[in-house]
């Protein structure tokens, strides 16, 4: 299939660098009509001081389509109701409206049945979500948890609670200078002790996107179990979860077109029938006495209380949309794009990039130091030209550490946004440099 295809080709890119002949082989659909795709998101007619929305901070969330709020709309007027209790119609539309949305989640990812599909409300809680039923149930004193040196903290603090409440231990797969894990230490860190691995599957801060089939395949073969974050992947290209072999994959609607408030936990059926509830209430239970219960049937056993039923059904409408344009061929407009920008902010003087070079191991994002002005004085210059991007420390403190760093600025791309954009981007660089530094 698409996904597990796009998988190795990012796989043998990463192992072998076959640039040229990895490039043509995903080349296959036509390019993205961006001018088409931005009538559909009013949001990016709006002015900023005068001046047209620049929008660069998708990897910290997206822009919806007119189709996904007017899913918010028609479900709040049409057939507002609870899910899965009521028999009347109202109460029948929403469950099917609201089960059908984690089909489709199911089908992006390649998942086997939507019975692995958690709806949950955003990356971070599906994580956590792993790290107290199952790290509680399964971790003790002396086993590890393998991160790695550029996890976003939702995939670090976790993990540092429930090793402080077990006694596991965490280690981490190092990087190298150019924003690449250092996979060459992999078989010496995954031991027997070893009983997780968790890792990003692209990287908010670098735009890496890491091999995570390969590292798959090393926890697979010494007995340790696999959770991905994809939070900045599967908005971008294709996943296949049967195709990596990962026991978890958490993301989030928000970073996807989707709304806020609405995330995913995928998890293999085995594994989500022997971990315990993470909340208590309504829904997740079977039968319920005075002193004992029983529990749901997955996933539904870990969904607790009311769930996000707006947010989940706009979320399956935002994944049609998606579809409809094909992952692919937003994974390939991105590379383009970024590849665009890595050129023309390579032409300023005193900036400095980090992350892989080549835009081919990586995705579109790029943060960035520009001689001596601090990214939040960056930021608020450009937002005075209309331009948003990210500046601060990305909810990465110990990969901005491991950097140097106290802070970047951050521009990241989507499937509208296109070349002038970035062109408006590199001006205002410049602007601002005379600015800042007019001595210079």
């Amino acid at each position: 299939m698409e996904e597990s295809f796009m998988e190795a080709v990012l796989d043998t890119a990463v192992r072998e660098k076959t640039w040229n002949d990895v490039a043509e082989k995903v080349r296959w659909r036509h390019p993205i009509d961006v001018g088409e795709v931005r009538k559909d998101f009013p949001i990016l007619n709006r002015r900023i001081r005068g001046k047209p929305l620049v929008y660069l901070d998708n990897a910290a969330t997206s822009q919806k389509p007119r189709c996904v709020v007017e899913a918010l709309t028609d479900y709040y007027t049409q057939y507002n109701a609870n899910v899965h209790r009521g028999i009347h119609t109202l109460a029948e539309e929403a469950t099917m409206a609201y089960e059908d949305a984690r089909k489709k989640v199911a089908q992006l990812i390649g998942a086997a049945s939507p019975s692995s599909i958690v709806f949950t409300r955003n990356t971070s809680e599906a994580i956590n979500l792993v790290a107290y039923a199952w790290g509680r149930a399964h971790l003790k004193k002396g086993d590890r948890i393998l991160l790695t040196e550029m996890e976003h903290h939702s995939n670090l603090i976790p993990w540092q609670l429930i090793a402080k409440e077990t006694g596991a231990e965490l280690a981490f797969i190092g990087m190298f200078q150019d924003g690449t894990l250092n996979l060459d230490e992999l078989e010496a860190l995954i031991w027997k002790q070893t009983k997780l691995v968790c890792v990003t599957q692209m990287s908010n801060v670098l735009g890496t996107i890491n091999p995570v089939k390969r590292i798959a395949e090393v926890a697979r073969r010494n007995g340790a179990l696999i959770l991905i974050d994809g939070a900045q992947s599967v908005p971008h290209f294709p996943v296949d979860v049967v195709g990596l072999d990962c026991d978890f994959l958490a993301f989030s609607s928000h970073k996807m077109l989707g709304p806020t408030g609405i995330g995913v936990l995928y998890a293999k059926e085995s594994l989500l029938q022997a971990m315990p509830p993470f909340l208590g209430g309504g829904e997740m239970i079977r039968e319920v006495r005075f002193d004992r219960a029983t529990w749901n049937d997955i996933p539904w056993k870990f969904e607790a209380g009311t769930p996000n039923i707006a947010d989940a059904i706009a979320f399956g409408t935002a994944i049609d949309y998606l579809s409809e344009i094909g992952m692919a061929r937003i994974r390939e407009h991105e590379e383009e794009l970024t590849e665009y920008a890595l050129e023309a902010l390579r032409e300023l003087d005193e900036i400095t990039i980090y992350g892989p070079k080549d835009a081919r191991l990586r995705g579109g994002v790029i943060a960035f130091n520009y001689g001596e002005i601090h990214p939040h004085d960056l930021g608020t210059f450009l937002d005075n030209e209309g331009i948003a991007i990210r500046a601060g420390h990305h909810c990465a403190q110990p990969l901005m550490r491991r950097l140097g760093v106290v802070a970047t600025a951050r521009a990241s791309f989507y499937l509208y946004n296109h070349e002038e954009e970035i062109d408006l981007l590199v001006e205002s660089l410049k602007k601002a440099k005379r600015f800042f530094q007019p001595w210079r």
